[in-house]
């Protein structure tokens, strides 16, 4: 069973994408900080990263570009997270390393059509 990290400063917003994928065969971890998630993934890296474009403290992009340094951290496949819909951002948040995107507030159909893409947690 694949290992997603949902990062998000939002309790609310973490329990939501878990509920929402409940059905698919994944074991999920949260975090409430880019902090809190480079240093999960230091102890375990997991298979898949959700994660939130705007925290407080590291931002999602910041996160991002540091979990690519890790030694592992080119594995993840990496879904960012915005409320905005910025093309701009998007770019930033691929070249960054992110591997998708996803527009929040997101439904169980959008998630899983992107967590889903080409098999990532098949």
């Amino acid at each position: 069973m694949k290992l997603c990290l949902v990062v998000d400063d939002s309790e609310i917003v973490r329990r939501v994408a878990v509920q929402l994928l409940a059905s698919a065969e994944l074991r999920f971890i949260e975090a409430e900080s880019g902090e809190r998630a480079l240093d999960m993934c230091k102890a375990g890296m997991p298979d898949m990263i959700i994660v939130d474009w705007q925290m407080p403290g590291m931002s999602g992009i910041e996160f991002i570009q540091s979990l690519r340094l890790q030694s592992g951290g080119d594995v993840p496949f990496v879904i960012y997270c915005s409320t905005v819909n910025d093309p701009n951002d998007i770019a930033r948040a691929l070249a960054a390393g992110a591997n998708d995107y996803l527009l929040k507030p997101f439904d169980r159909e959008s998630l899983k059509a992107v967590v889903f893409h080409e098999d990532v947690a098949a």
